[in-house]
């Protein structure tokens, strides 16, 4: 007959392959490969569609509600979201050495892109047509890519009637009565602090 010892030395290795990859475990090297990778082959924006495909669905380092939770924040605070998006995963995962080298990573590609762009330019005073429809050609579809990860990250907050309200008053604002991000986040973020505020059982 086995004894507790055993079994529980059985267990011990189906357990330890269960185990996800610890933050702590993640090499600087890899963090800095992977946001360089989006930084580098992000054309005509929709960086953020990337970002999702690699923090969730490659390397399972953010679940869908975190990536929400940090793209909130990133879109609240002064600068680029994707730098902003870089330091929060970047901490998350190796603290603030990591958010340093995460964010390196994310503007190193494109910084080195537009220096050389501009070297280019010096020699050609203006850009080919070709170049600009295919330019034209990839911001369409980074377009489409956007839309498509923001329909998916975004499926729980369009089938909630309190949610889908915010969302079509934020898009009416900025789009149509084209008022400025600062002012709408003043006028709609207390709305929604007030709406999703903490309620106790008497108010459940």
């Amino acid at each position: 007959m086995s004894s507790p010892g055993d079994v529980a030395a059985a267990a011990a290795p189906a357990t330890a392959a269960a185990t996800p990859l610890a933050p702590e475990q993640v090499s600087l090297w890899t963090i800095f490969s992977k946001f360089a990778g989006i930084g580098a082959v992000s054309f005509g924006g929709g960086i953020v569609a990337y970002l999702q495909r690699m923090l969730i669905d490659q390397t399972k380092w953010m679940t869908e509600d975190e990536f929400m939770a940090a793209l909130e924040i990133s879109q609240t605070m002064p600068g680029l979201n994707a730098v902003n998006m870089s330091v929060i995963a970047g901490d998350r995962l190796r603290g603030p050495v990591g958010a340093c080298v995460a964010a390196v990573g994310m503007v190193a590609p494109g910084a080195i892109f537009v220096f050389l762009l501009g070297l280019a330019a010096t020699s050609a005073r203006h850009a080919t047509p070709l170049a600009n429809a295919a330019l034209k050609g990839v911001a369409a579809g980074a377009t489409g890519l956007l839309l498509a990860i923001a329909l998916r990250t975004g499926h729980k907050q369009l089938a909630r009637p309190r949610d889908l309200t915010l969302i079509v008053l934020t898009f009416v604002a900025m789009s149509f009565l084209k008022l400025r991000l600062l002012i709408i986040l003043l006028t709609l973020g207390p709305i929604a602090i007030y709406m999703y505020r903490p309620r106790g059982k008497a108010d459940a």
